[in-house]
């Protein structure tokens, strides 16, 4: 069974850094490609960005490049998302994703999810 924890969520003040983090079990580290997701009250959830397995490709949204960078630690069974400069906007809770395949797509499909952690960003 496909297993996925986020940690690392809380407050903090615009232009400020959070790193979320995401562990699993072992079928999806071997295996998966990885990604995070964001959904805001009263929008639609957001793919924010995607790894491979290898840890050599990395995917981003618009509104996240340059800010945020993705990477894995497959021995550690690791995902993380270090996010730079917040602002009110990345408020979000952010989800943790494996998708079965080594790579990312473009269609954001993805097939197994955690329950999240929420980012707060104060102005």
């Amino acid at each position: 069974q496909v297993q996925l924890v986020e940690s690392g969520g809380g407050l903090v003040q615009a232009g400020n850094s959070l790193t979320l983090s995401c562990t699993g079990n072992v079928l999806i580290f071997d295996n998966y490609a990885m990604g995070w997701f964001r959904q805001a009250p009263g929008k639609e959830r957001e793919g924010v960005s995607c790894i491979n397995w290898g840890g050599s490709r990395t995917y981003y949204a618009d509104s996240v490049k340059g800010r945020f960078t993705i990477s894995r630690d497959n021995a550690k069974k690791q995902l993380l998302l270090h996010m730079n400069n917040l602002g009110p906007e990345d408020t979000a809770m952010y989800y943790c994703a494996a998708r079965d395949f080594s790579s990312c797509s473009d269609s954001w499909v993805f097939d197994a999810w955690g329950l999240g952690t929420q980012v707060t960003v104060s102005s």
